[in-house]
């Protein structure tokens, strides 16, 4: 549940003027200039599958990597020869700063043309480095001023100091089928890579108020980080009709991506519940979420003011607790 964070870090820069949505990346980074597009082509005479480079439509924009519309993808999810090239690359290696990971992914051709499809990607790490350029200090350091300190997140951080914290560390159950833990990212020590998809260690306390401060528009305790358009903006459908999902219509019902089937839309950082009565989970018109690769989870419901978050530390039972934790916080509700 990193990705929020950063996506509000993008959202305080454009509220400076630091940063425009409707820019081209290039106009921050230029090696994302004249990216390519790789199309996968069977040759009719040989009938052997090759990758060709297509000239992008348009270039992304920093709206494309808030909402996953950027072409770009993660490697790790799906088969296609760009995920392949993706994975040989090793764009998840926690010895890079985020300026080499950009330079990795500017060699590399997208995998769909912007603005045509929604693929759950590496975008927002790529906006960590806008976040840098623009603001002129490591991400880490903004994320720390700028968020963590002002809401008073007193165990947020990209990795857990001292021993006092580390020995509060949630660990992974074991498996008994395994006798083994599920891998998780190892949180006592700093890496070199921070990352704006993932890597923040927090608590349920911490993020509490991290969500609070959006159900109040954007303030906490008198502090205010952005405003309540700003919030507004963020948590609006920002995925048009007639958009490709890149995952099957069976993953998007069982996994709540956008999907025009089941009413699900996206916006600046959040899933957003766009149509409820076609929803399979409980929830009011406007509740926006997101769920972390390890296990968390969170909700945030403005029509019934309230937030609901989920710290579990269990990979592949993020799917079921996801589900019941959503039917039990609304059957609670008694008017």
């Amino acid at each position: 549940m990193t990705k929020p964070f950063t996506s509000l870090a993008i959202m305080m820069l454009a509220e400076e003027g630091k940063i425009q949505l409707l820019l081209p990346v290039s106009r921050y980074l230029p090696e994302f200039k004249d990216l390519k597009v790789g199309v996968e082509k069977k040759d009719p005479a040989t009938g052997k599958v090759e990758l060709v480079l297509e000239t992008a439509n348009r270039e992304m924009t920093v709206q494309d990597l808030l909402r996953h519309t950027s072409g770009i993808t993660y490697g790790p999810f799906g088969k296609s020869m760009v995920k392949d090239l993706y994975n040989k690359a090793n764009l998840s290696d926690w010895n890079q700063t985020s300026a080499e990971l950009v330079a990795k992914l500017s060699q590399l051709p997208l995998q769909y043309h912007p603005g045509t499809t929604w693929d759950y990607s590496m975008s927002t790490d790529i906006l960590v480095r806008i976040a840098e350029v623009t603001s002129g200090v490591d991400f880490d350091s903004f994320i720390a001023d700028r968020i963590i300190k002002p809401l008073k997140l007193t165990d947020t951080a990209y990795w857990a100091e001292g021993a006092e914290r580390q020995a509060r560390i949630a660990e992974p159950q074991i498996n008994p089928a395994t006798g083994s833990r599920p891998l998780v990212h190892d949180v006592t020590k700093k890496q070199k890579w921070v990352p704006g998809g993932i890597g923040l260690v927090s608590t349920a306390h911490d993020y509490a108020r991290f969500c609070l401060m959006f159900l109040n528009g954007g303030t906490m305790d008198g502090v205010r980080l952005v405003s309540r358009k700003t919030i507004e903006h963020m948590t609006s459908n920002h995925i048009p009709p007639g958009y490709k999902y890149a995952s099957p219509i069976q993953m998007q019902i069982l996994w709540p991506s956008p999907s025009m089937e089941t009413g699900q839309g996206f916006g600046l950082g959040f899933a957003i519940n766009c149509e409820p009565d076609r929803s399979p989970l409980p929830g009011s018109k406007g509740v926006y979420y997101w769920a972390g690769v390890y296990g968390t989870t969170f909700f945030v419901d403005p029509k019934e003011q309230l937030i609901a978050i989920m710290m579990n530390q269990a990979p592949a039972q993020l799917m079921p607790y996801q589900y019941r934790m959503r039917h039990f916080v609304y059957q609670a509700i008694w008017d």
